[in-house]
């Protein structure tokens, strides 16, 4: 089916009480996987690309890798821009077809923040693509395997005049997760979830999910989460899968053989991870 975009599904998550998981990908072998773990699982998905990944290779190599994934099956399939990080970046998603964007203006002031992400919502809400925006700064940093850091969390009232003042379609939210690797066990603030759900109307999204234990994860979705982000451990599964095949065949040359390895182990890992989400069935 055509790529679809995402308002609708979180809208639906939210009514009903589960998460879309939204998985990013690095490579073709990743978007093949991700789709197909969706198609077995009867889920709605989000396939999502950050900056690094679009210097890596474009918006428009991207965008043609998950529009034809999202063609050759008939599950719901959003192509998402995460994280942001300005103007110019998301109108080129826009008009290389992505469905969904987010613009992160976190590391900026208050008001600043409002201004980017009104611009975007402003820019993309004509052509029926849905927006993100951030409130309070997730830990870490989105590219690296770092993980850890001190998060200012957000503020529920702010989050509540931010959703009203920029028109955003959903909001992420900093509860004391981390972008990366963790060095240790993530604490999440549980009832400033609550308090914020209480409060804003639109659908909530988690990042920094990687390595949060599945339980945490559920209890967030159970206290209005209705998307969640998880990158780091599709890199390290589909790492350990290249690596594991390998290994067993020093002398393998054929990309094919050791990606489809790699592809395996993050289809896994996806099916895994919208069992969690509660999306499996969804579709």
């Amino acid at each position: 089916m055509s790529l679809v975009a995402a308002k609708e599904l979180l809208i639906k998550a939210q009514d009903s009480g589960y998460a879309v998981g939204a998985f990013n990908v690095e490579n073709m072998e990743m978007v093949q996987a991700v789709v197909a773990a969706a198609e077995e699982m009867r889920s709605p998905v989000i396939l999502q690309t950050t900056p690094s990944t679009i210097q890596y290779a474009s918006v428009e190599y991207f965008y043609a890798n998950i529009r034809v994934a999202a063609e050759q099956t008939n599950v719901p399939v959003v192509i998402h821009l995460d994280h942001g990080n300005s103007f110019e970046l998301a109108m080129q998603a826009y008009r290389a077809g992505y469905t969904s964007i987010m613009i992160d203006g976190s590391h900026d002031g208050f008001d600043d923040n409002v201004e980017i992400s009104k611009a975007v919502v402003d820019a993309c809400h004509p052509g029926k693509v849905s927006v993100e925006a951030e409130l309070g700064k997730v830990g870490g940093k989105e590219d690296d395997l770092v993980g850890g850091e001190e998060n200012l969390y957000t503020d529920p009232e702010k989050a509540r005049i931010f959703a009203e003042r920029t028109g955003i379609d959903y909001l992420a939210v900093a509860i004391g997760t981390a972008h990366g690797v963790y060095k240790g066990e993530p604490h999440l603030d549980l009832e400033r979830l609550s308090e914020i759900r209480s409060l804003v109307t639109v659908p909530l999204v988690l990042h920094g999910t990687s390595g949060v234990l599945d339980d945490v994860v559920k209890e967030c979705i159970r206290r209005g989460i209705c998307k969640v982000n998880y990158a780091t451990d599709l890199r390290i599964a589909f790492t350990k899968g290249v690596t594991k095949y390998l290994s067993e065949h020093p002398d393998a040359i054929d990309p094919k053989k050791y990606g489809a390895a790699g592809r395996k182990a993050v289809k896994q890992y996806v099916k895994d991870k919208m069992c969690v989400c509660g999306c499996a069935g969804q579709a």
